[in-house]
């Protein structure tokens, strides 16, 4: 199992390139189900859950060419289509479910695994089947498997989230395209992955998708969609870490191919804390402080104006080097501290009461061997070994290698002595 070795502390200064978004192009590969014609996807992130979900798509029948040093996919129907997602692959990530939708829109019917994915949270795939239920969608759950049918097309429906579900919405908007008339969404999550990306390459493909509200979207069935070709949007988390980074290690760090309008609210968190940052059309430069300033009641929630949830772990670690008191409030998952622990290790002072961290500033930290627990917690890990004193060792990093695109290569071109060992 590999890990990674830091020698800390580290200066960050130069420049990096964000890769494609993961939470974007999940959802993207998933709709292609819905396709008849061949569909080209291009600025995939080489992470392990797109190739996951790679693997899902060739399980169900689809032929897939990777090309330009595998960060495009060309996607072609064989004739013989299977409708089953099975556990062996859709154990490792939560966005296995997204194929629920699309199959169910497209052969009407569906044996789908239950989901994994990071341990931080219940994460319900009941938005996701009672929202398909008011398409048309009929299904029971038998040893761990969704066996999902309907009788002919999906029928457009109008349907309110009773909680915001980035999953939920992408499968609804998904299945809605090839539904028979009308669908009307509300309180749907309107990240720019879901509102930006999956709604501009369906659209881009024939579908008639618009949002009509701050929550509210609107699809009018279609029959087919047509042959089309789609750049993926850059990496939002990715971009927020790399943001962390610079400001933690008194960077100086520009960071490229990505719009800074779509983490305006973390740019802001970070400007509190004494960043100076410029942004253009597809550029962050970013320079960190001499001194962290703390902030208090930072809460996550769903996008916008908030902290992103899976930026919350990377954020602690540079309130730990703060200098005061600061509070983050986790709204989202419930199980989304399991950093903590390990940020102790370290020398961290952080105090857990029910859904708040409270963060004693000032924090030397010292090397240690660590341990991942989930993908964002990892990222924070590998963030607070750059400032250690001395050398610290980060095992499981798989779970970094699931949203985390190369992420040793581009931290070693900005001056973070970093090493994979296998």
């Amino acid at each position: 199992m590999d890990k990674f070795l830091i020698k800390g502390p580290c200066k960050i200064k130069g420049q990096v390139s964000i890769s494609g978004s993961k939470n974007a192009a999940l959802p993207i590969l998933a709709s292609t189900i819905l396709f008849d014609k061949t569909v080209i996807i291009e600025n995939l992130p080489r992470v392990k859950d797109i190739d996951t979900m790679v693997n899902l798509l060739k399980s169900l029948g689809s032929k897939i060419q990777f090309l330009n040093n595998k960060k495009t996919v060309k996607i072609t129907k064989n004739k013989k289509q299977k409708i089953f997602a099975p556990y062996s692959l859709v154990k490792t990530m939560r966005a296995g479910i997204l194929v629920l939708g699309p199959m169910i829109a497209k052969y009407h019917k569906s044996v789908t695994s239950l989901p994994g994915g990071c341990l931080i949270g219940a994460r319900p795939v009941n938005y996701h089947l009672n929202a398909l239920k008011k398409f048309g969608m009929m299904y029971e759950i038998k040893k761990g498997y969704i066996h999902a049918i309907s009788k002919g097309k999906l029928k457009g429906t109008n349907f309110k989230f009773s909680n915001i579900s980035v999953g939920a919405t992408e499968n609804s908007i998904t299945a809605a395209c090839l539904a028979k008339g009308k669908t009307i969404l509300k309180n749907c999550a309107i990240e720019p992955e879901i509102k930006n990306d999956l709604t501009n390459f369906l659209n881009k493909a024939g579908a008639k998708i618009k949002w009509t509200g701050k929550r509210t979207c609107q699809i009018i069935g279609v029959n087919s969609l047509k042959e089309t070709k789609y750049s993926v949007m850059g990496d939002r988390i990715e971009t927020g870490t790399f943001c962390v980074a610079a400001t933690l290690a008194k960077g100086d760090l520009l960071i490229k191919n990505f719009n800074p309008k779509l983490i305006q609210t973390e740019l802001n968190l970070l400007k509190k804390t004494g960043a100076t940052i410029k942004t253009s059309k597809d550029e962050i430069h970013i320079k960190g402080p001499q001194k962290i300033k703390n902030i208090s009641n930072i809460v996550t929630k769903e996008y916008p104006n908030s902290l992103a949830t899976d930026l919350q772990a990377q954020f602690m670690v540079l309130l730990c080097k703060a200098n005061g008191r600061s509070t983050i409030t986790e709204s989202i998952f419930e199980n989304r501290f399991m950093h903590v622990a390990e940020l102790k290790r370290l020398g961290a002072k952080i105090i857990i009461k029910d859904n708040k961290a409270i963060i004693e500033g000032n924090t030397e930290f010292l090397g240690a061997e660590l341990m991942s627990s989930d993908l964002r917690a990892s990222a924070a890990l590998v963030l607070a070994a750059i400032v250690a004193k001395g050398q610290s060792v980060i095992n499981r990093i798989y779970h970094l290698d699931r949203g985390y695109e190369k992420i040793e290569n581009k931290l070693r071109k900005i001056g973070v002595d970093i090493k994979r060992l296998s």
